[in-house]
């Protein structure tokens, strides 16, 4: 289904008067649709709760320019209306929000930047979260979860910021799969400038998006905003590093009020920043996750994607019972009676005379002209 030009124009004039979550908005469009909701606040008419979330750039009508700017930079308008919407992640943001959440309103339409189809990215996708200030080990952590994961078949969803996003990103576009870049700005912004050339290949492959409209500069607290988008896109977010107070954080924070499988990474307990991982699993909120194999675990199909156990060494004593095991643990490498081994294993003579030539059998005991020793 292809809307039709009235309501896509609709939806990019809403986005552009109102600073996201703009929940009066939202709520006025779901009653009214985009069109009338959009005449409702060109016109002054809108309940005042919508006016007041409008007041400042209802007359700002730059629906033309703004279209025109995201076609330079290769970039469309996706609306809820498109094929491609992804629906079904974001029915999290609606019900959060029907529960009195209001900073988990959905976004009114977004900007994409890409080929791809966003809600075929969403089907089985793995957000990865954390400081931008990253050590050297949660850089490398990052780049390898994002790298398994795209091998996995898995579309890594991030926010393009320097440290654990860039290298997320960098991972999953090594493996040649696909990843998702969720932007605080508009898409022609160029932030962060020194990931001008990721952000290219990003598109290439996988998506770059924002609720932003085109020339909306960086501020903190779209970041902020935009991290909701981050944790409800994907079945699960992983935090590799994080400081006690971070954006990383705030992301944890609402992909668990969001429903979403909360990991993180654990790391030095002489790190900074992964005092904020440390407190996540201190509190119960985050499971802890140190391979791609526990995290798919975390989120894949049930039956599909549980991790492998691990393998142990074998040893030549593993099957044995607790008696036999202290049998032979009471065995030197010289001959010792029956007497004396029941004495130190504190197993009765009886059983000690039963179990020896067992443990002869099996090839861990041997017979001697002094009694018996430990097989070599």
């Amino acid at each position: 289904m292809t809307p039709d030009e009235d309501l896509r124009r609709a939806r990019a004039y809403l986005l552009r008067v109102a600073e996201p979550p703009g929940v009066a908005l939202t709520a006025l469009i779901a009653r009214h649709g985009p069109v009338a909701a959009a005449d409702l606040v060109r016109t002054g008419a809108a309940p005042p709760a919508v006016l007041d979330e409008t007041s400042a750039r209802r007359a700002d009508d730059r629906v033309e320019a703004d279209l025109a700017a995201a076609g330079r930079a290769g970039a469309r308008l996706v609306v809820p209306e498109d094929d491609e919407w992804p629906a079904w992640p974001l029915l999290a943001l609606e019900q959060a929000a029907a529960r009195g959440l209001r900073w988990a309103c959905p976004p009114v339409a977004l900007w994409v930047r890409g080929e791809r189809r966003l809600a075929d990215l969403c089907e089985r996708a793995v957000s990865i979260v954390g400081a931008r200030a990253a050590t050297g080990y949660g850089e490398h952590v990052a780049a390898e979860f994002g790298y398994g994961l795209a091998g996995a078949g898995w579309t890594v969803v991030s926010g393009a910021a320097y440290g654990i996003d860039g290298a997320a990103h960098r991972g999953a576009l090594a493996a040649g799969g696909s990843t998702v870049a969720v932007l605080g700005c508009g898409l022609d912004v160029g932030y962060p400038a020194g990931h001008a050339t990721l952000l290219d290949r990003i598109a290439e492959t996988g998506l770059v998006l924002s609720e932003y409209p085109p020339g909306t500069p960086p501020a903190r607290h779209r970041f902020l905003v935009r991290n909701r988008l981050i944790a409800c896109l994907s079945s699960g977010t992983v935090v590799v590093e994080a400081g006690l107070r971070s954006g990383a954080r705030n992301t944890a924070g609402s992909a668990a009020a969001l429903g979403r499988e909360l990991m993180a990474v654990p790391g030095p307990v002489t790190s900074a920043m992964s005092l904020g991982c440390h407190e996540l699993l201190r509190s119960g909120s985050a499971i802890p996750v140190g391979s791609v194999a526990e995290v798919l675990e975390s989120v894949g199909r049930v039956g599909d994607d549980l991790r492998p156990r691990p393998e142990t060494p074998a040893r030549r004593t593993d099957g044995l019972g607790p008696e036999a095991l202290r049998v032979h643990e009471a065995l030197g490498r010289s001959g010792r009676s029956s007497e004396r081994i029941a004495v130190d294993s504190g197993v009765p003579l009886d059983r000690v005379r039963a179990l020896l030539p067992e443990l002869e059998l099996t090839g861990l005991a041997r017979r001697c002209e002094d009694g018996w020793r430990a097989a070599s």
